[in-house]
């Protein structure tokens, strides 16, 4: 459901509302510490200050920081900034779910939970348990914990690419089952 550019968008927001001066960081800043390309971040950044979500300097001191504050921020305004506004599959718009197929009234019950889920959840909760705690934080990779970022490398979210059955990491070489 969420792409790689709004968990990005996420993983940025995180580490940029956790700065304690809250000024302005650099795209090249943020993504040495997301372990992404600049060039990427900064595509991921035009999305969220063009809705307003960042706020962006400009000049030799300028980069970008939170336009409002963590507890304003929603993860629906974060995935609708990068994906889009969050539509449902309806057989036809209606005005009421009566008479409708079964179909059209799941829809509508699916998308009003999304959109509840999303709006219900803020960046500020996000920064406040950033990863995994207690016996998971060992076991578990998190999708935008910041730790998670220094050990797994930059992409961690599935890709369509093949990747080697050896992979080299920090720890020395590890092998990963191959589908076939």
């Amino acid at each position: 459901m969420l792409t790689k550019t709004t968990i990005t968008a996420i993983r940025a927001l995180m580490y940029i509302g956790s700065e304690p001066n809250h000024e302005p960081l650099s795209i090249r800043r943020v993504a040495e510490r997301l372990g992404e390309s600049p060039t990427y971040l900064a595509k991921v950044a035009r999305h969220l200050v063009k809705t307003g979500i960042l706020k962006a300097h400009c000049g030799v001191a300028g980069g970008i920081v939170l336009n409002r504050p963590p507890k304003q921020i929603t993860l629906r305004s974060i995935v609708e900034a990068c994906q889009g506004t969050i539509l449902a599959d309806f057989c036809q718009e209606t005005r009421t779910l009566e008479g409708t197929c079964a179909f059209h009234a799941a829809a509508a019950e699916l998308h009003r939970a999304i959109v509840g889920v999303l709006s219900r959840w803020t960046l500020e909760k996000f920064i406040e348990r950033p990863g995994p705690s207690g016996h998971l934080q060992r076991s578990v990779l998190c999708l935008v914990c910041p730790r998670s970022a220094e050990t797994a490398g930059p992409s961690r979210v599935k890709s369509s690419r093949r990747r080697p059955a050896v992979q080299e990491t920090p720890g020395g070489p590890h092998l990963r089952r191959v589908k076939r």
